[in-house]
């Protein structure tokens, strides 16, 4: 069955680039993006692991620790990572998960057979802390993903589930945030958005950034 938002995403133990993982442990109390990619040594693969690693910095920052997967094993992993590494001007310090026997891409729901056989799509999972699933995506083997996207992303969920903000179309990191239309009560707003907020139409509400 498909994982939907808000589910609590199954927990697995799997072998990766760096050892065994328990999912539930490794993640621990941070965010996580788990993303897929369809097999090893493959051209559009190579470049978006080699973007990860460049951003891995600002998924730290956030909190966030990432993991691929791949359905090859352990040993071609290691191979490609030589790869990566090379072409891609990186070092790749983030595990990928080895999943020939396809028990994490069956759990995730990750093979759809009418685009790729028995290989994994390229989707992206954004869990958080409770181990519940945030976003998902899905994107054909063609096409790259936007990490700058899932970012910003994390950005927005993270103000959502701290200020009590949405996000507007677009938003960037800096802009000013929606308040949720769940929150009414005129000293409530005054105590969350001390910055004051405008009134566009009364189920329309924007303020600053609160973290900024």
């Amino acid at each position: 069955m498909a994982l939907r938002l808000g589910d609590t995403v199954p927990n697995f133990t799997q072998a990766s680039s760096q050892g065994e993982i328990n999912f539930y442990e490794w993640a621990g109390d941070s965010w996580v993006v788990l993303f897929s990619h369809p097999k090893d040594y493959t051209p559009v693969c190579t470049t978006e692991l080699g973007v990860v690693a460049r951003l891995k910095p600002e998924f730290d920052k956030r909190n966030v620790k990432v993991i691929a997967l791949s359905v090859d094993d352990v040993e071609s992993h290691l191979g490609w990572i030589k790869d990566i590494e090379e072409t891609q001007n990186v070092s790749l310090d983030y595990p990928i998960l080895a999943d020939a026997d396809r028990k994490v891409a069956n759990l995730y729901d990750m093979i759809h057979p009418n685009s790729l056989s028995d290989l994994t799509v390229r989707t992206v999972f954004i869990i958080d802390p409770n181990k519940k699933l945030r976003l998902t995506l899905t994107y054909p083997a063609s096409t790259g993903r936007n990490f700058d996207e899932l970012l910003r992303v994390i950005d927005s969920l993270q103000l959502t589930d701290k200020y009590s903000v949405a996000t507007p179309a677009n938003w960037k990191d800096g802009e000013d945030c929606v308040i949720l239309p769940s929150i009414q009560d005129p000293k409530e707003l005054e105590e969350k958005f001390p910055k004051g907020y405008k009134v566009i139409k009364p189920y329309l509400r924007l303020t600053p950034q609160p973290n900024k």
